[in-house]
Parts: C-alpha cells; sequence; structure tokens
C-alpha cells in the first residue's frame, strides 16, 4: 500500500499504447505462433484470466480450452492441480513464462502448487496444441502453454482483492504500478497471500506469492528485470482414496494416519508438501531500423522444499544403512517403529535465451539459441523414531545425508532454433521451423531405498516442422502442418530402469504430429474444425514390470496414436448475450500393449515375479475419446448508462467421457463420464477515482459426486492366472462458493 501514493502521481504516459503492446508480443514471439502460423492454438487474455475464480491454480483457469482435462486434489482451485491436454500429461506439456521453460529438467513436469496465483500475475497465455512451434526445454509431446507477464500499464494504477469463499478459503491481492512513465520507465508489483482447509482432509494450502517488475524503454529499446517468487505449504492428497471408501467418506484422506499404543485413529499433523521459488529474469530487446528485433534473456531458478511424513510400523533398515545399523544398533536391523521423515530436494536452474527476428512485407524470419544448466539434489533425513525417541542425535545423523540418501543430478541443454513465414502471394503463408536439441543427463548416488542410480547419457535431436496457411478472405483462413518431434526420458523414468534386472535401456520417444484446420470469422461469428494425427514411436509407458526394488518402471512401447477432431464455435448473439462451445472427438490407442502382473502367494506375500497379459490393440490410460464445453455469457443491461452495464452472469458445462485407469481397457478400471457446470457473476461499480468491482462464483453448480482421475493395482496369484485388483480414485469437491471484492484505483 506504501507504493499507492508514488504509482497516482506517476506521469501519465497515455499516448504509448502502441509502444506498449509492442513489448508483450515482442519478448515471448520466439515461442508463440502467429495469426499465419499453421498451428492450433488458442488464445487466453487478461479479461479472462482476471475474471477466472481467484482462487484456481492456471489449469483449472485452461479447464474449458478445447481437448483440456483438469483436476485438483484439494477441490478449492488451490492445492496441487493437474491438467491434460489431448490426453497428454503434464510432463509432455511444454510450458514457458515469457520464453524461459518453467518444466523441471529433470521430471519434466510443472507444479503449478509451487506457482500460486499465477493467473493475477501473467497478461496472456497461448495454449498450443500439438508439437506447435520450437520452444526451449523439454519437448512439447502434446502441447505447449507459452505465458506472459510483459504487459506494461500505460496507466498508474493500484488494486486490491479480497476473497472469501467455502472450507475456510481466503486469498488477497495486492498491485500497484507506474505505468510507463515520461522517461521510460516502469515499474510493477504484486503479492498474493492465499489459504485454505481444502474439501478432503488435509487438502489445506498456506501459499503466498511476489511478483515484481522494473523496466525501462524508448523506442528501440526495452529493458527489464522481473523476480517471482512462489512460497507454498501444503497437506498431502496425492494418495486419494480406494473405491469402498470413496462410496462411504469421500472427504477422507489416509495421509498421516497411524496408531497409537492404545489402538485409537491418529494423525501427524505436518503431513505436508513445502516448497519455495525464486525466478529472476532480465530481458533486453533492441528493435533495429530495418525491421531486426533482438532479445535476450538471462534466468535464473532457485528451488528448494521437501516433503514431509509420518510412517508407522516400518523397518529401522529402510532409513537407516547397514553399516550403520551394524555399528550403532546392531540388534535392530528388522525391528519396526514408527519414523518422522523428510524427502527433500534443492536446484538450480540457468538460462541464457538469445533470438533475432526480421519482419519485412511478405517475410518473418526468426532464430535463436538456448543454453540451459540445471543441478538437482535430493536427500532423505530422518526426523524422529519412536523406539529412539527424543535422545537421539538425529542432526548428526542426518549430517551429510550420508546415512540415509543423497543424489543428484546435473543436466544441460543446447538448443537452436530457426523459423521462417513467407507469402509469396497474398492469400499464402509458407512455414518452416528446424529445432536442434543437445541434451546431456548425468545422475549418481543412491535413492532412497539405497540402489544406485547412476547413468549418464547423451541425446541429439532434430526437430523439423513445416506447413502452409491459406487466407483467401479475411474470414476464412485454413492451414496444414507436419512436425516430427522427439522427448527424453525423464528421471523417475530412469532411474527405475537403472535398477531393473533384465529390462531393456529406455529410449527416446517420437512422435509425428499432422494438423490439418479451417477457422471462419467475422464480428459476431468464429468457428474452426482442426484434425489432428499424433503417431508416436517407442511411447514411455507403465507395462507392469518392476525394479529391482518392487518400483513400478516404464519401457518403450513400439507403436501408439492419438488422433482426432477438434471443434470450437463463438457467437454473439446480441450485444448482451455470447455463447462459445467445443468439442473434441478422439481415438487414443496402442498398437500392441502387454502388461505384466505382480505374483503374490496364498498369504498375498508379494514374490518380486511377474506374469505377461497380452491385451493386443487397446485404449491409452486417461484419455477420454470425448470432451465438451457450453458457456453462455449474459450482459443483461449492457444498453444501460449506469454501473449496471457491466452486470455480467456467465454459466458454463464441462463434459468428459469415460476415461481408463490403466492401458489394459478393462471395465472395471474406468473413471465414469461426468458432466459439471459453473457459475459466475460479477457487476463494477464506477468511482470517482476508480471503481470497485464484486464477483461471485459457483463451482460444481449442480453437486455432481465425480471423480476425475485415479490410479489402480493389481496382482495374480503365483502359477494361476487368477487376479485380485482394486482402484483408488481423487474426489473432486461437492458445490461450493467463492466471492471477491475488487479495489481498483
Amino acid at each position: 500500500m506504501l507504493l499507492v501514493p508514488a504509482a497516482l502521481n506517476a506521469g501519465n504516459s497515455g499516448s504509448e499504447p502502441e509502444r506498449v503492446e509492442k513489448l508483450d508480443s515482442i519478448v515471448v514471439s520466439a515461442s508463440r505462433a502467429g495469426k499465419k502460423t499453421p498451428v492450433t492454438y488458442t488464445m487466453v487474455g487478461k479479461d479472462e484470466l482476471r475474471s477466472a475464480n481467484p482462487m484456481n491454480s492456471l489449469p483449472m483457469v485452461l479447464s474449458l480450452q478445447p481437448s483440456v482435462v483438469t483436476y485438483n486434489e484439494g477441490g478449492t482451485g488451490l492445492g496441487n492441480s493437474a491438467m491434460t491436454i489431448r490426453g497428454s500429461k503434464g510432463s509432455q506439456v511444454n510450458v514457458t513464462l515469457n520464453g524461459i521453460t518453467l518444466n523441471d529438467s529433470e521430471s519434466q513436469e510443472v507444479f503449478w502448487v509451487n506457482i500460486p496465483a499465477l493467473t493475477s500475475l501473467i497478461s496472456s497465455v497461448q495454449l498450443q496444441r500439438g508439437l506447435g512451434t520450437s520452444a526451449n526445454g523439454s519437448g512439447a509431446f502434446g502441447a505447449s502453454v507459452n505465458m506472459s507477464t510483459a504487459s506494461v500499464s500505460a496507466d498508474p494504477f493500484a488494486t486490491v482483492d479480497l476473497s472469501v469463499g467455502s472450507w475456510n478459503t481466503f486469498g488477497t491481492t495486492m498491485a500497484a504500478s507506474t505505468g510507463l512513465m515520461d522517461n521510460g520507465l516502469y515499474f510493477n508489483i504484486a503479492y498474493s497471500r492465499d489459504y485454505t482447509d481444502g474439501y478432503i482432509r488435509n487438502a489445506w494450502v498456506k501459499s503466498q506469492s511476489l511478483f515484481g517488475v522494473l523496466g525501462w524503454m524508448n523506442a528501440n529499446n526495452s529493458l527489464r528485470l522481473t523476480y517471482l517468487m512462489g512460497d507454498q505449504h501444503s497437506g498431502i492428497t496425492w494418495d486419494g482414496i480406494d473405491l469402498d471408501m470413496y462410496n462411504t467418506n469421500r472427504r477422507y484422506n489416509d495421509s498421516g494416519e497411524y496408531y497409537d499404543a492404545n489402538g485409537n485413529v491418529k494423525y501427524y499433523d505436518n503431513e505436508s508438501n513445502n516448497y519455495q521459488q525464486h525466478h529472476i529474469q532480465l530481458n533486453y530487446t533492441h528493435q533495429f531500423e530495418n525491421g531486426l528485433t533482438w532479445t535476450n534473456t538471462l534466468n535464473y531458478t532457485r528451488g528448494d522444499g521437501y516433503d514431509e511424513y509420518y510412517k508407522a510400523s516400518k523397518k529401522f533398515s529402510k532409513y537407516m544403512t547397514k553399516d550403520y545399523i551394524s555399528k550403532n544398533l546392531p540388534d535392530r536391523g528388522s525391528e519396526k517403529s514408527d519414523f518422522i521423515i523428510r524427502k527433500g530436494m534443492g536446484n538450480d536452474y540457468y538460462v541464457f535465451n538469445s533470438d533475432l527476428r526480421y519482419v519485412s512485407d511478405r517475410l518473418n524470419l526468426t532464430g535463436g539459441i538456448n543454453l540451459s544448466r540445471y543441478y538437482g539434489g535430493h536427500y532423505g533425513k530422518m526426523l524422529w523414531n519412536s523406539t529412539l525417541g527424543d535422545k537421539f542425535d538425529y542432526e548428526a545423523f542426518n549430517k551429510g545425508y550420508s546415512n540415509w540418501y543423497f543424489n543428484d543430478a546435473v543436466k544441460q541443454e543446447a538448443n537452436a532454433f530457426v523459423r521462417a513465414e513467407y507469402q509469396p502471394v497474398e492469400w499464402l503463408t509458407a512455414f518452416a521451423d528446424l529445432q536442434y536439441r543437445g541434451v546431456g543427463l548425468r545422475m549418481d548416488g543412491p535413492d532412497d531405498d539405497f540402489e544406485s542410480i547412476a547413468y549418464d547419457s547423451r541425446w541429439n535431436f532434430f526437430n523439423p516442422r513445416a506447413g502452409l496457411t491459406f487466407a483467401w478472405a479475411p474470414e476464412h483462413k485454413a492451414y496444414v502442418s507436419a512436425a516430427l518431434g522427439h522427448r527424453e526420458p525423464g528421471r523417475g523414468d530412469i532411474k527405475e530402469n537403472v535398477k531393473g534386472s533384465d529390462i531393456s535401456p529406455i529410449k527416446p520417444e517420437k512422435m509425428l504430429d499432422v494438423e490439418l484446420g479451417y477457422e471462419y470469422s467475422t464480428s459476431k461469428l468464429s468457428a474452426s474444425a482442426n484434425i489432428y494425427l499424433m503417431e508416436y514411436w517407442d511411447m514411455l509407458l507403465e507395462t507392469g514390470r518392476l525394479s529391482s526394488s518392487g518400483y513400478a518402471i516404464k519401457e518403450n512401447v513400439p507403436r501408439g496414436y492419438r488422433r482426432g477432431l477438434e471443434l470450437a464455435a463463438a457467437w454473439q448473439a446480441a450485444p448482451w448475450l455470447r455463447f462459445d462451445g467445443n468439442a473434441t472427438l478422439s481415438i487414443n490407442e496402442i498398437a500392441d500393449y502387454t502388461s505384466y502382473v505382480q505374483e503374490i502367494d496364498e498369504w498375498w506375500d508379494e514374490l518380486g515375479t511377474t506374469q505377461a497379459f497380452d491385451y493386443g490393440k487397446t485404449k491409452m490410460l486417461m484419455s477420454p475419446s470425448v470432451i465438451g464445453m457450453l458457456q453462455a455469457s449474459v450482459t443483461p443491461f449492457k444498453s444501460f448508462s449506469n454501473s449496471l452495464k457491466t452486470t455480467t452472469l456467465s454459466i458454463n458445462g464441462k463434459y468428459v467421457g469415460e476415461q481408463y485407469l490403466d492401458n489394459t481397457a478393462r471395465d472395471g478400471m474406468k473413471v465414469p463420464d461426468y458432466f459439471v457446470s459453473n457459475l459466475s457473476l460479477s457487476h463494477e461499480f464506477k468511482l470517482r477515482n476508480g471503481s470497485i468491482g464484486l464477483s461471485a462464483y459457483v463451482n460444481n453448480l449442480t453437486n455432481t459426486l465425480y471423480y476425475a482421475s485415479g490410479w489402480r493395482w493389481e496382482y495374480v496369484y503365483q502359477g494361476t492366472r487368477n487376479m485380485e485388483t482394486g482402484i483408488g480414485v481423487y474426489p473432486q469437491a461437492v458445490r461450493n462458493y467463492m466471492l471477491k471484492v475488487s479495489y481498483k484505483f
């Protein structure tokens, strides 16, 4: 709030809208598609981002986009959220912020809980489906999400948002900007703090974020320093619950559950996930007089965090090496006790990004390089043991992380691309995009089961893309494109494979993506249709085989494909009435799938051996064949001259067809189809020096009881083909509410 007087007294720069707009587009141009690029994408702008439920993570905000399926473990939008696009999971979706990848280099995932309140900080999102354009970091293997924070306000402002909702959910966001001043300087800052108890037990979240930009720009130069901090503490919810418990107590969560000496159920209150990230970006852009633009970005990201668990009735040998036990606790090796443990990590990520862009009447040519280095360390600590009690020197035990585990990894990448769009005639644009990625990964040290995960590999990928766009009239556009992509295995894929016995080393995945699309657009109606063929070779899938420590490993499956039709439309039926909708119809199959099921004896003891079950052609897990959305927005008093003209009512519904929890496509392994609707109502009061906005949100309007994702377990009795199976699920929240008050001046 101390920044508000400075913001209000800053120089007015209302004459600079064109210069402001250029900054946003130039900074992220290397990873974004343009209007004539033959790539399937949708844009989500600032207004749509700000009007969304303030507690929703970015995946939940994008849930209405074509081919997108999302779920949130805690039920309020805060906490762990997941998103698939065309069935492609999070590790296959490339996510960038101002052109810098946010995907963790090891897991290739983006953990959205670590970046709270992101929708209040970013100015636009481009969601590309398919391989899309060349991007830095892990290869997009189904989609890419390109976010920008580069927008600069032409005028000074300050805002305060207060939100309250179901299950003790509270949120506060404050932001201020000097606007673009006469001397070219500008300063933006935003802070957010959120809290919720969550829908299911232990789904609490305490998070905060800080965002700051200090920049300067003139007619040909832009210099910008960006800082983003995300800090989150949340209860662990990723275990889900079994289906029997779902039918009796869907809010149950066994995280932290144990029994005391008298057999009473107790819960460890700090069963939690804790993580903090700091992102620092320095960007310089120079626009030459001859159509050239040069952009450079330096990025440093530091992450630190840990998971804390209460583990009941575990052997000492699970958390202490044999050597330590024999020297210090010779009689404890096979004894069981209760433990409090931490599994932590720390990482450093350095990036240099540089690209050069040339634009003329007929040619748009961009080339760039990306160099990055990632270091990640993983460690385990024992904080307490019920047998050793408080007198044991846990600090000495954990010193150097040598008595449980410590492993690290270094991943380095060199990336270069050149992309051209050439318009030989007015109605035709030819597109070509050539990318080289050189990736090296070294892993060393023992895992949490004391098994070595030593690994060293190099990969070289060439990813070409080409296409044509036809625009024979202002209302019509058609395009066709083909792209070849490669994706290296992630840390989790590799480490269990390394520990496997008689398992072939895993190889990178390959995918050919063919897109054929048509778009029609007028002031009142827009519609699009897109056919996609995503053909996979050497897909990495869990087949049921086990590592030497009993963990599931992934193997390459020779052939698979995702083929589908995407439809979307928007109709401004009247000045006060708008309809939006989209639908995806797809086939997602593996050409030939074999599952390996672990054997047990009659007492349910695991034997460490497996049996093979051949399913032939089968459907891919968590890939619905039908997805659809419909939304209606009504502004009933738009013709009025007072504040009633801002009143907007929006209602939407999302349908997701049935999905399978594994790749065997068995009836008992399904997530049933579901339909969920949401409603929002907003109104803005204009004041002499600002405005007050009121927004109300009703999520899951029809109170649908459903689960959106899950997992399965199965065993086969030794020497037979008789299987025991079961599933676990992630219950989604019942009807819930959120209110937001915004003050802008």
